[in-house]
């Protein structure tokens, strides 16, 4: 059981890493963001099934049946979750929507011991306010300027997008276990059907260049930072604690600003520092405590 903690908290680490890589592909990539996530969604879901059918691996449509409206419900909040993430950022700054959208490991570890039955501890509490804190230095909210009804409403579709987020990550535990490939393959589907109408009606279509650099990258982060990620990222819930999911996902955001300015040159003030030694310190330190 110890083993499979373990193994299970890497994979999530590792699932979180990539996803903290994938700011850097997407600046290359020179495409809408929303139809980005949409080709992301078919080329992972392709990906996976194309994997199961060469392992010759069989569903487990046992498994699958018990836990199908979760599923579909957790597939299509990951779609939805996608689609508001991309209007905040059209409505407000990227530090603004950002710190909204990870509110969601703070709701998840608030809702667990009510939705999930697990125990909530002063320690990890304190972590997790301490990890919040963090975000909010990463972020540079505070030296952000607001500008009225769009900030507004930017806030508000960032804070939509977390509470898709917590809730995809409070599904996944609710659900008996699920072979790790057919749960994400059915998820990722189940986001890119949500996605469609919403590219179909928005996108314009007339500006759409594809290079093959493009289609490059693309596979890339449909196979890599969609397919493999996600599986890893899904197969990795069933023996970790919420907490310990929720404050792991901190590792994404802190990973990409550090990236950001490792490989783009773009600064980063004191104050981000510390809230990225505050976030990680509150992770190491919950996950120590345990």
């Amino acid at each position: 059981m110890q083993s499979t903690k373990l193994q299970n908290r890497g994979s999530l680490i590792l699932s979180m890493c990539i996803f903290g890589t994938i700011g850097i592909l997407r600046r290359y990539i020179p495409l809408s963001s929303s139809l980005v996530a949409l080709v992301r969604g078919i080329i992972g879901s392709v990906f996976l099934i194309l994997v199961l059918l060469l392992s010759r691996k069989k569903p487990d449509l046992g498994a699958i049946r018990k836990n199908w409206i979760l599923l579909a419900l957790s597939g299509a909040a990951i779609g939805f979750n996608w689609i508001l993430l991309f209007e905040a950022y059209n409505y407000t700054s990227v530090a603004t929507a950002t710190l909204c959208y990870y509110l969601a490991p703070i709701l998840v570890i608030l809702a667990s011991p009510v939705v999930l039955g697990e125990t909530m501890t002063a320690k990890k509490l304190m972590c997790t306010m301490t990890a919040l804190a963090g975000m909010v230095l990463v972020s540079g909210v505070l030296d952000a300027d607001f500008s009225g009804m769009a900030e507004l409403k930017g806030i508000l579709f960032g804070i939509g997008a977390a509470v898709l987020y917590a809730s995809v990550i409070l599904m996944n535990k609710k659900m008996t276990p699920v072979p790790a490939y057919d749960k994400t393959i059915l998820q990722l589907s189940m986001a890119a059907v949500a996605l469609l109408p919403y590219v179909l009606l928005t996108e314009d279509w007339a500006a759409v260049s594809v290079t093959p650099l493009a289609v490059m990258l693309l596979c890339v982060a449909g196979i890599v930072h969609t397919g493999i990620a996600y599986w890893l990222y899904f197969g990795s819930m069933g023996s970790l604690p919420s907490h310990t999911v929720a404050l792991l996902s901190y590792i994404d955001p802190i990973l990409a600003i550090v990236l950001s300015m490792v490989l783009l040159k773009e600064p980063m003030s004191l104050p981000a520092g510390i809230g990225a030694v505050m976030v990680l310190g509150a992770a190491y330190i919950s996950e120590k405590q345990e």
